[in-house]
This record gives structure tokens, sequence and C-alpha cells, in this order.
């Protein structure tokens, strides 16, 4: 028998689930990510939504390093649109990225710290490569 003072020990279990203590720094990424509170995703929606970010983010560099310099120009099509496919491609990709870094901190993962690095350092990459077309595209 339990009395009021006494914490039904299940109940603590589940607020423990429910409310995990997260860190200052922890607590700061979810509200700049706009996270609402609990785990709402899983690690192997974390891990697909970051190979997709990855695989979009493959494509553009092989648009814009390998089809649209080199194959397209051999055909005779494509002088000129770099730049353009370059931002929207470039775009997308930063949307897919930050997308895979909101599942990795919804589900908690044991390795957001780390591509959140990772994929802030991608998006800076691309944000210099859409200044750039931009650029191209002003001159």
């Amino acid at each position: 028998m339990s009395t009021a003072a006494e914490p039904n020990t299940a109940d603590a279990r589940v607020a423990a689930v429910v409310a995990p203590s997260r860190s200052g720094a922890d607590q700061f990424m979810r509200r700049l990510l706009r996270l609402p509170e609990g785990n709402t995703s899983t690690a192997a929606e974390a891990r697909s939504a970051f190979q997709k970010s990855l695989a979009f983010t493959a494509c553009r560099c092989l648009l814009m390093y390998i089809v649209l310099p080199f194959v397209l120009p051999v055909v005779g099509i494509a002088s000129g649109v770099g730049p353009v496919v370059g931002i929207i491609v470039g775009l997308l990709a930063m949307a897919s990225i930050v997308y895979s870094i909101r599942r990795f901190w919804r589900a908690e993962h044991s390795k957001r710290w780390h591509y959140t690095v990772f994929g802030t350092v991608i998006i800076g990459f691309l944000v210099y490569l859409t200044i750039k077309d931009v650029a191209e595209l002003l001159s």
C-alpha cells in the first residue's frame, strides 16, 4: 500500500521516460529547431532522413560538377543554366539537411550532436555555393 508521501514507482518510471533530463545545450537546440516535447521520431526514421539528405546533396554535386559542366555541353545543351540549377538544388539540399537534423533531435538519437555539426558544415558550404551562383547570375 502506498501513501500520499510515497510516489508510485510505476508513475515515477513513466515520468522519467516522458520527461528526460536534458542539458542546457540540448534544450537550446530543441527550442531552435522548434521541436515538441518528447520523442516523436525513431532512430530508424532519423537514419532514413539522413540517408535521403546525403543522397540529395550527392545528386547536387553530380549535377553541378559532372553533368552540367561536362556532359550537357558535349551534347550542346545547358549553357548558362548551371547557376539556376545550383541555386534550386542547393536550397532543396539545405532544406533536406535541416529536416534530417530535426529528425535526429526528435528521436533523441545518440549521434544527434555529431550529425548537427556535420549538417551545419554542409549547409555552410551550400550557402557559399548559393551566394557564388547568385553572384554569377547577377554579373
